[in-house]
């Protein structure tokens, strides 16, 4: 077969397409189409941005994970710390040790990000960053990320923060550490909760993740008589408080671009709620302080400064239910931990409570597609 000449024609196939049509003996055989460059050029544009948004989920999804190791670890730390110093005290100097440590990294955050427009006072967007227009009061922009946002997030994130802290502080004093890490992570199964006072309806398998909760909490905390150990009590308060300390994370690190600055903010604020308590209700003495101050150091530098920093940047681009199911491995780390360091075994009892919360807390961040897809896989197996 002879084959002609390939005709090219522009639009015949649709925007941004080439056609090129195969004929032999001035009979059509077939069309073949190519996309025009630019639209080989944009797709791989989009190709790039998905890899790049690929990226940027699995380095937060990392952070997420370290902060996780972090704070399991911390259990140790402040299980040791009790034994010198009172809730009060060690939760006010823990969070000065970290907001002060912050102050100057949140400097040079903020500095960072008005280098761009500086560096390149010919850049059109440069100068529209920094047109009088978005300075003006009444800018929603100027709004947003203006230093009455920053104190009302570091206010909000640092109350609930400082009132969780004093709770899974004082409830470490009466519990072990595996335990206070497990029924802290409930606060997993507590986020979708609390969205029903924002009119936000959880899904339905949540409640099944809640009968599994209260299973697990019963075989931890509930004795003999119905009677739950004070220390697990209050760790189920510290857990519905760090449940509210992620949702305000969530809400304002979304509105902030300097996430440090919010991050020291609300150190400040939970230091502060401690130093309340401290002076009301402890008398500390230096002694003592620096007796502790090896724990103190841990939980203030590691657990305080990097890992909350770390949580606050990796919430950011990650969705909150994945955030907190990264994060809720601290309950997995802080039982290795105090096994490993402190001794702290678990009773069979207790285990199977651990193993309930567990699956309760995976179950609660699993989509419920995918769970379905996993159901009917299985049962044509």
């Amino acid at each position: 077969m002879e084959q002609g000449g390939a005709s090219r024609s522009r639009g015949a196939a649709g925007q941004g397409w080439i056609r090129h049509c195969i004929n032999s003996g001035g009979r059509v055989l077939f069309f073949i189409e190519f996309p025009k460059e630019s639209q080989v050029f944009a797709a791989e544009t989009k190709l790039r941005g998905n890899m790049k948004q690929r990226n940027i989920r699995l380095i937060s999804n990392l952070l997420l994970l370290l902060t996780a190791f972090i704070w399991g670890v911390a259990f140790v730390a402040q299980s040791v710390g009790m034994d010198y110093v009172g809730p009060w005290t060690f939760v006010c100097f823990r969070y000065i040790l970290s907001a002060l440590i912050l102050i100057p990294v949140s400097w040079y955050s903020g500095k960072r990000q008005k280098e761009p427009a500086r560096r390149n006072p010919g850049n059109p967007q440069s100068r529209k960053s920094d047109a009088p227009q978005s300075r003006t009061p009444g800018n929603p922009q100027s709004r947003k990320s203006g230093v009455p946002q920053y104190l009302k997030g570091g206010i909000c994130c640092g109350i609930f923060l400082g009132l969780a802290s004093i709770a899974q502080q004082a409830g470490i004093q009466y519990t072990t550490t595996g335990k206070a890490g497990f029924i802290t992570a409930l606060y997993v199964v507590l986020v979708p909760l609390i969205g029903i006072l924002f009119r936000i309806r959880p899904e339905k398998k949540i409640w099944i993740c809640v009968i599994l909760g209260l299973a697990g909490l019963y075989l931890i905390s509930v004795k003999e008589g119905f009677r739950i150990e004070s220390g697990d009590a209050l760790v189920m308060l510290c857990a519905l408080l760090f449940a509210c300390q992620i949702l305000c994370v969530d809400h304002f690190s979304s509105k902030l671009e300097n996430l440090v600055l919010l991050s020291n903010l609300q150190f400040a604020v939970a230091a502060v709620i401690g130093a309340i308590g401290m002076l009301i209700f402890e008398t500390p003495r230096a002694d003592h302080i620096l007796a502790a101050a090896l724990p103190i150091l841990y939980a203030g530098l590691l657990s305080g400064a990097v890992g909350y920093t770390l949580q606050v940047i990796g919430q950011k681009h990650t969705d909150p239910s994945v955030a907190s199911l990264i994060m809720s491995l601290e309950s997995v780390f802080s039982a290795i931990a105090g096994w490993v360091i402190l001794g702290h075994a678990l009773s069979g009892r207790e285990l199977l409570g651990c193993l309930l919360v567990m699956a309760a807390v995976l179950l609660a961040q699993i989509p419920a597609e995918k769970l379905l897809v996993l159901l009917i896989r299985k049962k044509r197996e």
